[in-house]
């Protein structure tokens, strides 16, 4: 695992200090990395080697912070973190740093955030990876408002739902602020229909770890998607399967296709 954090650039939308990263090969095509709920981009993207390894396959390596998440600004209400806004978010840096297309890559739900910008606008999506989110895009993945709850707990030691003290347990380790957090797990939750991901006719390939109990079957979204493919991250759970070394070499596999 590679601890050496990226510094972040800034830019402005919508209100907001948003930061990210644009590093990698400048002349390589740009991959757009989509962090997952309270990790940021040097913690989901950095530290388990992704910009790395995308670097040296010849990338150019561009990532946000989500608002709410990292270094961007972290509004405390719930209307601020639509999917749909937070795709907004991510075509905004695309339009800063000047890139008409890219790949775009996400997890969890950075996931959830691509396959948004790809109903709203496919034609800037070269072709999409959906990490740790299978059919729950469609399905929904369960009651997240133990999760804010936890976020929201004085005591984190009173916690009893096993997914809530997991998202506390990180949030704490990556000194997020937890108010933020809550709202955004409040509203960024959008579902998509199976009629809409019938219209996601992009190269896509869905990595879901298979000890992963959020995520869904990625085979069960990938059948009815037009050109997506399913990958088993073998035994990864939802928070190991990111840098794992099989998800990693099947991106790489799957870009240069």
């Amino acid at each position: 695992m590679n601890l050496d954090r990226v510094p972040m650039d800034r830019f402005g939308h919508d209100g907001l200090d948003l930061a990210y990263f644009d590093a990698g090969d400048p002349a390589g095509p740009p991959v757009l990395l989509i962090h997952g709920f309270a990790s940021t981009a040097n913690v989901n993207w950095v530290f388990p080697g992704w910009l790395k390894t995308l670097g040296e396959a010849g990338y150019r390596v561009v990532a946000i912070d989500n608002r709410g998440h990292g270094e961007s600004d972290k509004p405390h209400v719930s209307s601020a973190y639509e999917t749909a806004t937070m795709a907004g978010d991510a075509f905004a840096l695309l339009d800063h740093l000047e890139i008409g297309s890219a790949h775009v890559m996400g997890y969890s739900m950075g996931a959830r955030i691509t396959a948004t910008m790809m109903l709203e606008d496919l034609a800037r999506v070269r072709s999409a990876v959906f990490g740790g989110l299978g059919i729950g895009l469609v399905e929904g993945v369960g009651d997240w408002d133990p999760i804010a709850e936890a976020l929201l707990a004085e005591d984190p030691g009173a916690i009893t739902d096993e997914t809530g003290r997991m998202f506390r347990s990180f949030a704490d380790q990556t000194k997020s602020d937890r108010k933020a957090l809550a709202a955004c797990i409040r509203a960024a939750r959008t579902t998509i229909s199976a009629e809409e991901v019938g219209r996601l006719d992009a190269p896509v390939l869905i990595g879901v770890g298979t000890k992963d109990e959020i995520a869904g079957s990625p085979e069960a979204l990938a059948e009815l998607m037009p050109q997506a493919r399913a990958l088993e991250i073998p035994r990864r759970d939802h928070m190991l399967a990111v840098g794992d070394k099989v998800f990693k070499a099947a991106v790489v596999d799957f870009l240069a296709q």
